[in-house]
């Protein structure tokens, strides 16, 4: 068998076969530009989200494959990674890594100084991220901030604006745009929090899958810290999630359509928790997977509830 070339090593290295990790952060960005400009957000913005969230997405496919690679080779799964095998350098690895965090920070510089500050801080928490399961119980909790980041600054994006002032304008400025803390509402942050409890939910499947690995090497899991209450949990994240979101979207989206969407989320729910009550590295592997539904449904349920 001939060995792989580098551009499929590269494409593994960053799952281009494995959608499913940037969808689960796309639809949230997206959904966030839809509620903040009210309606759709124009084809500038849309592009940038979706090829920024691609490349960053990809991006940190690399930083966690380097600072997990003596981790991954005793798990199953991750056993035959690019930079676990030893196929791939970590200079390699991290290179490539940096041409696609680089290529993303560009379509963020099309954007405004709001986004550009705010794409600092998500760069950051997706570096924390890969190591905080050396050091925190519940890393997933860490995960669903780097992740659900798309949020603030899909708002930054549609109301920052091309002010060149950090914290906005002053108050008697009447009708300046707002900058950096400006341009992020509190409803943002407030979906930011559902959010969160969705990453835990798709995370805590993930992490079942890997948890008799993870328990033989030391590695932090919330599947390990919660042990028999993982089950319930995750079904608990899932609701948490819906009615943050619910509560937070109530007075701006058309309610008929609201409901049909809760209808075929929660239906999706009592599908996960079909597929993972037996604790099954199957079964949770595919809850994992399908979680892209999940969002698609909520993105749906915003856009036709704006329209």
């Amino acid at each position: 068998m001939a060995a792989p070339s580098r551009l499929n090593l590269y494409l593994d290295l960053i799952r281009w076969n494995r959608p499913a990790g940037w969808l689960l952060l796309l639809w949230p960005s997206l959904s966030a530009l839809w509620v903040a400009a009210d309606g759709f957000p124009g084809w500038h913005l849309l592009a940038v989200f979706v090829a920024g969230t691609i490349l960053m997405r990809s991006a940190g496919c690399c930083v966690n494959d380097i600072a997990d690679r003596d981790f991954d080779r005793h798990v199953k799964r991750t056993a035959a990674r690019p930079v676990t095998s030893g196929r791939l350098g970590v200079r390699e690895a991290l290179a490539v890594g940096g041409v696609l965090a680089f290529v993303a920070f560009l379509l963020v510089l099309t954007t405004n100084l709001s986004t550009i500050a705010w794409s600092v801080v998500g760069l950051v928490l997706s570096l924390i991220y890969p190591y905080a399961k050396r050091h925190v119980s519940m890393p997933q909790a860490v995960l669903g901030v780097a992740f659900s980041f798309g949020i603030p600054m899909a708002f930054a994006a549609v109301l920052g604006g091309p002010a060149w002032e950090l914290f906005g304008a002053r108050s008697a400025d009447a009708g300046a745009t707002p900058g950096f803390l400006g341009s992020v509402p509190a409803t943002a942050w407030w979906l930011m929090v559902g959010n969160l409890f969705w990453v835990l939910a798709y995370d805590t499947e993930y992490a079942m899958v890997d948890r008799d690995d993870d328990l033989k090497i030391g590695m932090k899991t919330s599947a390990i810290t919660l042990g028999d209450a993982d089950v319930p949990a995750i079904t608990v994240f899932y609701l948490v999630f819906l009615g943050i979101w619910t509560a937070v979207l109530w007075e701006q989206v058309n309610l008929v359509v609201w409901a049909a969407t809760l209808v075929v989320a929660l239906a999706q729910v009592v599908w996960h928790y079909q597929l993972i009550k037996d604790r099954t590295r199957e079964g949770c592997f595919k809850a994992f997977r399908l979680n892209h539904w999940l969002g698609f449904t909520v993105f749906a349920g915003v856009v036709a509830g704006l329209a």
